[in-house]
C-alpha cells in the first residue's frame, strides 16, 4: 500500500475534517453544516463523532445547536501539531498513532514506500521503543513525545554521524524556550540532560550504499509529562513536568522542536560540518571539562572531555598529555573516589 494512503487509517479523512471544523469553527456547528461541508450524511457525521470521542475529544452536543468540541487530548498529531509550526518541509506531513511499536520502524517503512523528507511519525505510546544501544526507552500513552523525522539528505554517509548532534542543539534550544529555569545540558553524542538525569535522546538509523545516503531515520524521545518512573530508572532518569513543575503542551513542544531543527539542518546541508553549532554545544555540554570514561563496546577510554570537533568527535585528553577523537561510544563521568 502507498504511504499517503496509509495516512487515512490512522483518521478517516472525514474525521479529520470534522474535527477541523470544529476547532477553527470554536463554536456549535450543526450536523446540517457539517454533512453539507463533508458531503455526507448526517447519520455519517454523527458516526466520526462518536469514534472522536472514542479517540479521547471531548465533543458537546445540543439539540438545535449542533456539536462544540470541549476538551482536545493533546494528540501530537497533524492538526494540533500544525497550530504552531512554521516549517517548510519537516512536519509538513504527520502521520500520528495512538500505539506503535517503534516511531522508527514504522518511519523507517514509509520511507521505503517512498515517504518524502520531512514526514514525521509520531505515537501516543509504543510497545517496542528503544534507545541507543538496544536498551529499552519507557514509552507510557498520553505524557510523552515519541517522534521520527524522515531525512533525505544529499550527502556522503560519513557525516551523517553528526545529525544526532544538530538534533540535540534543536532539542536544547527548544526546551531551554520553554523551561528555562531547568538547567539543561547536551551529553555527547546524542542526549538532553536535566540536573544529570536523562530528558530526552535521539536515536538516527540510516540506509545507505558506499557513497550515498538513501534515507535517515531521526528518532526522538522526550519524557515530557511523565510523574512516576519506574524504579530501576528512578535515578537516572526525568521530565520536564518532574523538572520544572507544571504541565507541558506536546504538540506544541513537537512543533518548537521542528521549527529548530529545520534551519540547523538546512545550514549543515551546506557545510556539512557541526561548525554553525559548535559554539551552542559546547556552550551547554554536560562533559567538557570533566573526566570520564567511554565503552566503545568492550573498549575504555578514560580521559578528560576537551570539546567535540567540527565532524562530531568527542575531543579526550589523554593521561599521557596526548589528545584522541572518539568518534563513538556511551560515556560516562568518572567518581570522584576513582579520579586520577
Amino acid at each position: 500500500m502507498p504511504w499517503r494512503s496509509r495516512i487515512s487509517l490512522i483518521m478517516s479523512d472525514s474525521a479529520a475534517r470534522i474535527l477541523e471544523e470544529l476547532v477553527q469553527n470554536r463554536g456549535f456547528c450543526s450536523g446540517e453544516e457539517l454533512s453539507g461541508a463533508l458531503g455526507i450524511s448526517r447519520s455519517a457525521v454523527w458516526k466520526h463523532i462518536s469514534q472522536l470521542r472514542r479517540d479521547g475529544y471531548g465533543i458537546e452536543a445540543v439539540k438545535g445547536k449542533g456539536y462544540r468540541l470541549q476538551v482536545s487530548p493533546g494528540y501530537p498529531d497533524a492538526l494540533e501539531t500544525g497550530r504552531f509550526l512554521h516549517t517548510s518541509t519537516l512536519g509538513c506531513r504527520i502521520e500520528h498513532h495512538r500505539s506503535v511499536m517503534s516511531t522508527n520502524a514504522q518511519a523507517r517503512k514509509l520511507a521505503r514506500e517512498g515517504a518524502p523528507e520531512g514526514l514525521v511519525v509520531t505515537a501516543d505510546a509504543q510497545t517496542g521503543g528503544r534507545g541507543r544501544m538496544q536498551r529499552v526507552w519507557h514509552s507510557p500513552p498520553g505524557v510523552n513525545l515519541y517522534f521520527s523525522i524522515v531525512l533525505r539528505p544529499p550527502v556522503p554517509p560519513r557525516v551523517v554521524p553528526q545529525i544526532p548532534l544538530l538534533a540535540a542543539a534543536a532539542l536544547h534550544t527548544a526546551l531551554a524556550s520553554v523551561a528555562g529555569g531547568v538547567d539543561l545540558r547536551i551529553k555527547w553524542p546524542n542526549d538532553i540532560l536535566a540536573g544529570g538525569r536523562k530528558l530526552c535522546g535521539v536515536l538516527c538509523e540510516m540506509e545507505s550504499e558506499a557513497d550515498m545516503t538513501h534515507v535517515v531515520i531521526v528518532g526522538i524521545g522526550v519524557n515530557v509529562n511523565l510523574r512516576d518512573l519506574p524504579p530501576e530508572i528512578e535515578g537516572l532518569a526525568t521530565s520536564l513536568l518532574l523538572e520544572a513543575g507544571y504541565e507541558f503542551s506536546r504538540p506544541e513542544l513537537l512543533a518548537l522542536i521542528l521549527n529548530d531543527f529545520e534551519p540547523l539542518y538546512r545550514r549543515w546541508l551546506e557545510v556539512r560540518d557541526l561548525s554553525p553549532v559548535l559554539g551552542y554545544l559546547e556552550e551547554h555540554s554536560w562533559l567538557r571539562g570533566k573526566q570520564v570514561e567511554v565503552d566503545q563496546y568492550g573498549r575504555r577510554l578514560k580521559g578528560v572531555a576537551a570539546g567535540i570537533s567540527p565532524t562530531g568527535e568527542l575531543l579526550l585528553d589523554m593521561p599521557d598529555g596526548s589528545q584522541t577523537m572518539v568518534s563513538s561510544g556511551e560515556t560516562h563521568l568518572i567518581p570522584d573516589n576513582e579520579r586520577t
